[in-house]
């Protein structure tokens, strides 16, 4: 039997080894096969480590030199390659963040920490487990539909020459940094994996080389940057004034508790509100949007985005019923209703996904805040569903792009005509992003209920979710809204495009499902609740002031899903008949004889309301608000 220290060996450094053959290796074939058995072995490794977490691991010296000195030199190296980059595109504020962390790094490292043993360099409990599973599995899936996707892509762009080998290269290192980020105990570990992903979304945004995509990924490096710098600045204060780095340590509430102890965290909560793309530097992730589609799923899904909400979480008992914890809460759900806002006013479907990731990232950040038992699970639970879905939109999304050339959801409109499969499985997204008797909305259920005796939040988020159930059942309508037209095209996508697109379907339809075994195998020891604020019984979840049928929802859902594919049954052998047009039809489909006898093109078309929620109106005034939340969040802390 593999030891624990094997197992968590596989998921970080196997990784990493992974990335240096990819890059290497130019035969397409064999990179493949590394990225699949890669896949396999995080997917195995995760697994395996259920039985035994949790656990804390003391890694063992590397060739007589300790980890720490290791992870140590590395940071530096790391550094100085952001430096470089921020030097090759004559960025001044990219050039100060790193100088000023590499100073700060060297006073940390060299005259402030005193005592740089191992002991508890990396500790798996329950949330790390389920953050390790989501970046094993979704991030393997990704990796899985991007080899198929990459090859198309350059064929699109008429490459000369191929840049897959540093694309998936980059791909692996990701996965590699976020099994080494929510491993780490040790904060200086959580620092070097903090800022490693950080110039991994720059080289990924910026894999097409275009000016464009240049420019968004320079705007991603900085913002991510300033993350960073927080972060440091808050590692030193924190040692200053607690003498301990060790992120379970921190957790204990009331443990520590010095003059500075609240603005330190403040900082490290500052940090993954930048990382997380919240107000005001949510324009990094909306930049990413340029990269190709499987960075974008990755981004938003299994990585990056969720280093943020992961780190508040983590962080959630050392703040409880503190201004700093109150002020998260309203943070979050001020961008909950903000990003939410803003995607109702978006006819591009990446631009939704992203506002739509901000926005759940911001209902996360409320949970965290709300620092009760059940917001806490929320959380979690919203980490869980929201991963899976997204992964599972954004590759529909890649897949459809690629065939209509277009993102735009106008361009979409009758799409199951044309990709029945991708359609169907596009919908079945959005259809769990916000019905019953799927997770998304089992978590919003139990969110809502943590912040019910809050009047304030509850309104924002209830708000927020309204406007969320307006811009996804639009999306959906869309999709499905051209007259049938009696029978469908067939539909070819690569088998590994099938594979992911099939899992990510299927498994988050069964982990709704299985909700319920999640919450009491899982989810609650995850939380730290001594008490399970709800009951689980025969597929139910309840407390005293409500319930939610998992199990019997589900069974109506699949009677249901029956029910609709006999109904398009019935309807292939229907007669097709013309759509009544207000006048004489002419021989081109779709258009009439008008007024004066011109042809009148019919056309169907949404509203976007965008003199109330476009980007130009809104935008400025949610980033002064939000602007004017974190200082109060930090300024509060002091």
């Amino acid at each position: 039997m593999l030891s624990t220290g094997q197992l968590t060996t596989a998921l970080i450094v196997l990784p990493f080894l992974a990335a240096i053959a990819c890059y290497f290796i130019r035969v397409g074939q064999i990179r493949s096969l590394i990225v699949l058995f890669t896949g396999g072995v995080l997917v195995f490794s995760a697994f395996m480590l259920i039985p035994r977490t949790p656990l804390s691991l003391s890694p063992q010296p590397f060739w007589g030199v300790s980890t720490h000195t290791v992870v140590q030199v590395m940071d530096f190296l790391l550094l100085l390659i952001i430096l470089y980059f921020g030097f090759k595109h004559r960025h001044i504020v990219i050039q100060t963040l790193s100088l000023l962390q590499i100073v700060s790094l060297v006073y940390l490292e060299f005259f402030l920490i005193q005592d740089k043993a191992d002991a508890s360099t990396l500790y798996c409990d329950h949330l790390t487990l389920v953050l390790l599973l989501i970046v094993a599995i979704v991030g393997s899936l990704i990796c899985l539909q991007a080899i198929p996707y990459m090859k198309n892509h350059e064929e699109h762009l008429r490459l000369k020459r191929s840049g897959q080998h540093r694309f998936f290269a980059v791909m692996m290192l990701f996965l590699g940094a976020m099994n080494g980020l929510v491993l780490s105990n040790d904060m200086t570990f959580f620092y070097f994996f903090f800022e490693l992903t950080t110039l991994c979304s720059f080289l990924l945004i910026a894999h097409d080389g275009t000016r464009t995509a240049v420019n968004n990924a320079v705007r991603a490096l900085w913002m991510n940057s300033l993350g960073g710098a927080a972060f440091i600045i808050g590692m030193i204060i924190l040692y200053t004034d607690s003498g301990t780095l060790e992120l379970q340590r921190i957790m204990v509430s009331g443990e520590m508790g010095g003059s500075l102890y609240l603005l330190s965290l403040s900082l490290l909560c500052f940090a993954a509100f930048t990382k997380s793309a919240q107000f005001p530097f949510q324009s990094w992730l909306l930049g990413a949007m340029v990269a190709p589609t499987p960075v974008s799923a990755l981004l938003h899904s299994s990585t990056m985005v969720k280093v943020g909400v992961y780190l508040v979480l983590r962080l959630a008992p050392a703040i409880n019923g503190t201004f700093l914890s109150q002020s998260i809460a309203l943070f979050g759900a001020f961008t909950f209703l903000c990003a939410a806002a803003l995607a109702v006013g978006q006819s591009n479907g990446k631009k939704v996904l992203a506002y739509s990731t901000i926005s759940n990232l911001g209902l996360i950040f409320a949970c965290a805040g709300l620092n009760t038992p059940e917001s806490i699970i929320a959380g979690i639970l919203l980490i869980v569903f929201h991963a899976v879905i997204k992964a599972l939109l954004f590759l529909c999304v890649g897949a459809v792009e690629q065939r209509i050339a277009s993102r735009d959801i106008e361009d979409m409109r009758g799409l199951y005509a044309d990709m029945p499969l991708t359609a169907l499985m596009t919908v079945m997204g959005v259809i769990m992003m916000i019905m019953p008797p799927f997770g998304l909305l089992l978590s919003k259920w139990m969110a809502m209920e943590a912040a019910a005796s809050n009047l304030y939040l509850i309104m924002v988020i209830t708000l927020g979710s309204a406007l969320t159930v307006m811009y996804w059942a639009r999306w959906a309508g869309t999709l499905m809204s051209d007259p049938f037209a009696g029978k469908f095209r067939p539909e070819r996508q690569p088998v590994l495009t099938w594979a992911a697109l099939g899992l990510l379907c299927a498994g988050a339809g069964l982990l709704s499902t299985a909700a319920p075994w999640l919450y009491a195998r899982m989810i609650v020891p995850a939380s730290g609740a001594a008490v399970p604020p709800y009951s689980a019984h025969y597929g139910i979840l309840e407390n005293p002031y409500g319930a939610f049928a998992v199990f019997p929802l589900s069974l109506v859902a699949v009677l249901g899903f029956v029910v609709a594919v006999l109904a398009v049954k019935r309807a292939t052998r229907a007669r097709v008949v013309k759509p009544y047009l207000s006048g004489v039809q002419t021989a081109e489909p779709g258009t009439f004889t008008g007024p004066m006898n011109q042809p009148v093109k019919a056309e169907a078309k949404n509203y976007y309301l965008s003199s109330i929620f476009g980007e130009k109106k809104l935008t400025t005034w949610i980033n002064l608000g939000a602007g004017i939340l974190l200082t109060l969040m930090v300024g509060g802390a002091l």
